[in-house]
C-alpha cells in the first residue's frame, strides 16, 4: 500500500521534458522582449484568466462571449504573431542542424562534390574561382565566359580548372545548383589596400561580391589556400569544415536579407 497515494510518480522523462519547457519559454521571452509581442501576449494571457474565472462563476453570458472569441482564437494570435512566427521561422530555418536535415540527397552531393573538390585543388595548387548566384542575378557576367549549364561534380570542377583546360582562366558562376558558365570575367576591386599581396583571382572575388551579395571560393595557385569572399570581405585560410557550411548555406534557398552567412575579413 501506498504511504502518499496522492504522490503524482515522475519519470526521468518527465524532468526531462520540464527542462525543455522552461528552456524554450525562457528563449521565447528573451526573443520577445522589449518588443510589442510582449503586451499582447498579456493581454492574451489576461483574457484567459478571465475566462477561467468567467467559466468557474458559471455566468453564462460571459462564458458565451468568451465562446466565440475562442472559436478565432488560433487565427487572431497567428495575425497577431505573424511578424515574431516570420522570425522564428526564418531563425529554424537559417539553424544548421535543421538545414542538414532538410536537404535533399542530390543537394548533400553537390556540396559534398564542391568541397571535396575545392580541397583536392587546395592539396595540388590547383587556382580556382567559384562563384555562387545568390539573390542578384548573375547573368551579365555569365555572358562574358562560356555557357556550360552543366551538373556540378567534383571531377568536373577539378577539370575546368586543371592548368590545360581552355577554360581553366576565369571564373565558373553556380547558378540554381548547376554550373552555369566557366571562364566568366569579374570585376577587380578597386578598394584593396595599397601593398596587398592579393592576386588577381581574390580581388576579383572580392570584386564581384562588392557589386552583387554572391558568395566565392578562391584557391590560390600559389600556396594552396582557401579562402571565402562575401560582402566585400576576404577571409583567408578557411578549414574544409568552414568551408562545408559556407558552401550548404550558398546553396540553400534564400530566405531573407537577413539570412546572410556573415565572412568577415
Amino acid at each position: 500500500m501506498t504511504i502518499f497515494p496522492w504522490v503524482i510518480p515522475i519519470r526521468a522523462v518527465d524532468l526531462l521534458e520540464i527542462v525543455i519547457v522552461a528552456y524554450v519559454l525562457y528563449k521565447l521571452y528573451v526573443w520577445m522582449r522589449g518588443t510589442i509581442a510582449v503586451q499582447i501576449f498579456v493581454g492574451i494571457l489576461a483574457l484567459y484568466l478571465i475566462q477561467i474565472f468567467v467559466t468557474a462563476l458559471d455566468m453564462t453570458i460571459f462564458r458565451a462571449v468568451f465562446g466565440s472569441i475562442s472559436e478565432v482564437f488560433v487565427l487572431a494570435v497567428i495575425i497577431l504573431f505573424q511578424p515574431e512566427i516570420r522570425r522564428l521561422l526564418l531563425l529554424l530555418g537559417q539553424n544548421p542542424l535543421v538545414r542538414r536535415f532538410m536537404q535533399s540527397p542530390a543537394q548533400m552531393e553537390r556540396i559534398s562534390d564542391i568541397v571535396l573538390a575545392v580541397q583536392e585543388m587546395s592539396e595540388k595548387n590547383i587556382g580556382a574561382l567559384i562563384v555562387f548566384e545568390r539573390s542578384t542575378g548573375l547573368r551579365s557576367y555569365i555572358e562574358t565566359g562560356t555557357e556550360l549549364q552543366a551538373q556540378v561534380s567534383r571531377d568536373l570542377l577539378v577539370s575546368i580548372f586543371y592548368s590545360q583546360n581552355p577554360l581553366h582562366d576565369g571564373a565558373i558562376i553556380i547558378r540554381d545548383g548547376r554550373i552555369a558558365a566557366a571562364r566568366c570575367v569579374l570585376p577587380v576591386s578597386s578598394n584593396v589596400k595599397p601593398g596587398s599581396q592579393l592576386g588577381l583571382r581574390h580581388r576579383a572575388a572580392v570584386g564581384i561580391t562588392e557589386l552583387a551579395d554572391a558568395f566565392v571560393i578562391v584557391v590560390s595557385e600559389e600556396t594552396g589556400r582557401i579562402s571565402l569572399a562575401s560582402d566585400g570581405e576576404l577571409m583567408s585560410g578557411v578549414s574544409i569544415d568552414q568551408l562545408r557550411e559556407y558552401v550548404t548555406e550558398a546553396l540553400s534557398p534564400k530566405l531573407s536579407d537577413e539570412a546572410e552567412p556573415a565572412v568577415v575579413a
